[in-house]
């Protein structure tokens, strides 16, 4: 199987070492030369600079791990070389030709996977468990924070220049950490309606794009919801909160603690993950599950239909904060 990995940044320099490691080496770039990332590592590959000279070599899949507002300059070429793809979230850093790529797929038959990792976490797994078994009763609210100092994600480079902190290239921390609104979804059910507001006040320097995010949700399950989102905590914080008719979840996503509260023993449970789990884990599974989707008839377990969801939402949020209301998500 022969892979074109489109962006050299953090994220396709991970996907390519995990190829390696799962035995996929017909790996090939596509590269604008712009990534702060040393290329030594990649000096044996090919390294195209031209998309339509990359997609010449006809590969089978391609894995879109450039900036955010590039990725459909490449998923839509790519889909229509009839290629599959795995596409770092977000989809897009807005709604423009999302509905041609659906189009393009749709008659392509190709599959598309999409790159939020976090479905592939055990502790979220555990959870996901526990609320079809409804140990904690019917659940009624939910609570994310997720707080992270940007400075720190890139120590190598000027977080200014990079694309989480410029609106050019799709940054800004809802659609960077935009992974709480797809487990949501995934444990909650469709987000029916959402109010947000963003905030521009940090002591990052002169960024473009918003800092922090307050949203509020509501469920089609009735969940009540919020997420609170910043650039700008120290140390970092990445928690997930439930309260249900029966009990309480606690799970903090640094560490992957889970600790659940029964009603009816009046105790906490905890669980714990292996000892030799790592973060890369997950991107192992993302990469191991694609694989499985290209090779048999098994569907993505994160499609391209949740990655226009989720851009919805996003795109609703900024609406909501630009508005000052409500804004019922459509479906």
């Amino acid at each position: 199987m022969k892979i074109l990995i489109a962006g050299y940044g953090s994220i396709g320099r991970r996907h390519f070492r995990n190829l390696l490691n799962i035995g996929i080496d017909d790996i090939l770039f596509y590269s604008t030369q712009k990534s702060t990332i040393e290329k030594e590592e990649i000096s044996g590959f090919i390294i195209e600079t031209d998309l339509e000279k990359a997609l010449a070599h006809k590969p089978d899949a391609v894995i879109v791990s450039n900036p955010t507002s590039l990725h459909l300059e490449v998923a839509i070429p790519a889909a229509k070389a009839g290629c599959h793809l795995l596409i770092e979230k977000p989809l897009s850093h807005n709604m423009d030709r999302l509905d041609e790529l659906r189009k393009i797929i749709d008659e392509t038959g190709k599959k598309v996977l999409m790159g939020f990792q976090f479905r592939y976490h055990p502790g979220l797994i555990q959870i996901k468990e526990l609320l079809t078994e409804r140990k904690i009763g019917k659940p009624l609210s939910v609570r994310v924070h997720w707080g992270e100092y940007l400075p720190d994600w890139h120590p190598w480079e000027n977080y200014r220049d990079g694309y989480s902190a410029r609106a050019d290239l799709g940054g800004g921390v809802i659609l960077t950490l935009c992974h709480p609104f797809d487990y949501l979804r995934w444990l909650f059910g469709e987000i029916n309606s959402v109010q947000a507001f963003l905030g521009y006040g940090g002591e990052l320097g002169l960024i473009d794009v918003e800092d922090t995010a307050e949203i509020n949700l509501k469920f089609e399950s009735c969940v009540i919801g919020s997420m609170h989102l910043n650039y700008n905590q120290r140390p970092p914080v990445h928690d997930l909160g439930i309260i249900g008719s029966e009990g309480t979840i606690n799970w903090n996503g640094l560490d992957g603690s889970l600790k659940v509260y029964l009603a009816e023993t009046g105790k906490w449970k905890e669980y714990f993950l292996d000892g030799n789990f790592e973060r890369n884990d997950l991107f192992l599974e993302e990469m191991q599950h694609f694989l499985e989707i290209i090779r048999t008839e098994r569907a993505p377990n994160c499609s391209l239909d949740d990655g226009i969801m989720i851009q919805k939402i996003i795109y609703d949020s900024k609406q909501s904060d630009r508005e000052g209301k409500v804004i019922k998500v459509k479906t």
